[in-house]
Order: structure tokens, then sequence, then C-alpha cells
């Protein structure tokens, strides 16, 4: 008897623990601010919906069956040798069957909306960042505005950002969980990422890949500005620094493994840094990302003349 009520204390704490423990949990995935994490709750949303379909049948039938075949309940037919039934064979693989028909459906469809690598759908110039992991802190570049931060990145509250991601050491993860999905970080590889704020404030970065000892002090802030006159007093605090990127061997001094770096900012920045990075691992690798820039602009060249010869249809 006392090791009974011992044990029902046990469970009793620790689940007052648990609840506490997963208390504290940041439910930002559920409580985005991007128009891409708008889309991606309402996948996962979505999904859950649809595999409790089957859990709800299934935990009321759990119950239904042990109160009515309980061994008080005389009434209920007793049938030793019963092993079939075509009703129940017909729903247990039915029913599955559909959710998961349609759960494939909606997952191929979103997967294809919310391509990282597809540009979003808005009337704003899209602002590029281009984005490099080092061990341990991350590096941003601002090619337009020519400037450098570390651990810091800034945009306009509605404006697209196009983010161009390399590594300089191991593959890392880049993710703004407000804002929507991660993608990884490979050194001589460029992978790319399109998200847009739908609201002003200060966003976590992080890091979801371990990538060694100070991985877990690989956070930024991505900061949504109200207005595009907010970025640009931004982008002026930045080039006020003292402190400038303007060579390889700086860039390969702060590349060097540290911890728990700082903001910093950098008021000039070596042109085509983020190029030479992506290129420093190899001529395959930056053939190929030659190649890959070279097929897009064939197909911008493409679409121009297309478009150049439907006017002139028109005319």
């Amino acid at each position: 008897m006392r090791l009974m009520n011992y044990k029902k204390s046990i469970g009793a704490i620790s689940l007052l623990v648990a609840s506490l423990l997963l208390g504290g949990c940041d439910m930002v995935l559920m409580d985005p601010k991007g128009a891409v994490g708008v889309e991606q709750k309402k996948l996962i949303l979505t999904a859950i919906g649809l595999m409790l379909i089957v859990v709800i049948p299934v935990i009321i039938m759990a119950i239904a069956f042990a109160v009515k075949y309980r061994q008080s309940n005389k009434s209920a037919t007793y049938s030793p040798n019963w092993g079939h039934s075509n009703k129940i064979e017909l729903v247990v693989w039915t029913i599955p069957i559909i959710i998961i028909i349609i759960l494939g459906t909606i997952t191929w469809k979103t997967t294809h909306e919310l391509d990282p690598y597809q540009p979003l759908v808005s009337d704003q110039k899209p602002i590029t960042i281009e984005v490099i992991s080092t061990d341990w802190k991350w590096v941003f570049i601002y090619p337009e505005q020519g400037i450098a931060t570390v651990n810091e990145i800034a945009f306009p509250t509605g404006v697209p950002v196009n983010f161009k991601i390399t590594s300089d050491s191991v593959m890392n993860s880049f993710f703004i969980p407000a804002l929507g999905g991660q993608i990884y970080a490979m050194a001589g590889m460029q992978t790319k990422l399109h998200l847009i704020a739908n609201e002003p404030g200060t966003y976590k970065g992080i890091s979801s890949s371990y990538s060694g000892a100070g991985f877990s002090d690989m956070k930024f802030n991505a900061i949504a500005t109200p207005t595009q006159e907010g970025f640009d007093e931004w982008v002026q605090k930045v080039k006020a620094s003292p402190k400038t990127l303007d060579t390889m061997q700086a860039f390969d001094e702060l590349a060097k493994p540290s911890q728990k770096v700082p903001v910093t900012y950098f008021s000039s920045v070596k042109p085509n840094l983020y190029a030479d990075i992506v290129m420093k691992f190899g001529h395959e690798h930056h053939a190929g990302m030659t190649s890959m820039d070279h097929k897009e602009q064939s197909a911008d060249h493409s679409m121009n003349m297309s478009h150049s010869a439907h006017a002139g249809v028109e005319e």
C-alpha cells in the first residue's frame, strides 16, 4: 500500500515538474511574424488536425470497448473464436489511406509554394543579404549598401529579404524561427532563403545545427524596422563605425574561432568578399556556383527577349 502511494507521489511530482518545464517553452513557431512562417503554421495545424481524425476515434473506441466488454457486463456477446470483420478492416484501412493521400497532396503543394529558393511576390524591391557562418558567429554582408555586420541584421517591415548563404567552416544552419524555415550553410556552396517580416520587431536568429564548442552562442538579432527610414538610419549607424572589412586578411582574422562575439559593425567591406569565400574552397564548387549564376542570367535574358518580342507583336 505504501509502495503504491509512493509511486503515485513520484508520478504526480514528475507531472508537475514536466508542466513547469514545458511552461517555459517558447512557442515562437506558433506565433509567426512573417508571411512564410504564417503559411508554415497553417501546414503544421492542418497536418495535426488530419492526424487527429485517426487518433480521436481510436481513443474513443478504446474507452468504449473497455466499458462495453468489461467483466461485469453480462449482456455483452461472448465470442471467443471471433477473429475477423470486413467492416472493421474497411474502416481501419480506408480512413488512414484517405488521410495520407490528402496530407501528401497538401504537403506536396505547400512544399513547392514555400520553396526557400523561390522569391516572394511583392511590389517592394527586395534587399539582398549575404550570410557567412563561421566558428562561432554569423557574418552578414549588404552588397548594395557596402557594409557588413556580425550577429545583427536589419530590414524594413514588408520588404522581401533575399538571403544568400554559405559557410567559412563546417556545415551550419541559418534559422529565424519567427519569420520562416531554416536552411543549411555549407562551405564552397551557396543556398538561398527568402523571407519577409509582417510586423516590426526584433527577432532571434539561431544556428539550429550543432557545429562545435561555440554552437550554443551562434545567435543573432534580426531587426524589422517599421519604415524604410528606420532601416536607412540603421545603415548610417553601421557606416559610422571605424571598423572595416576591406581585405581577406581582415575577414580571416574575424573568422577565427571565438565565442559570445558581440554585435559588430563594419563601415565598408571588400567587394565580392562573399564570392571569394565560396571560391576559396575549391574550383569545382566555384564552377558550380558560376554555372548556376550563368543559368540565372540566361533565364533572365530569355525572359527579357521574350518580353521584347511580345511587345513588338503588340505594337
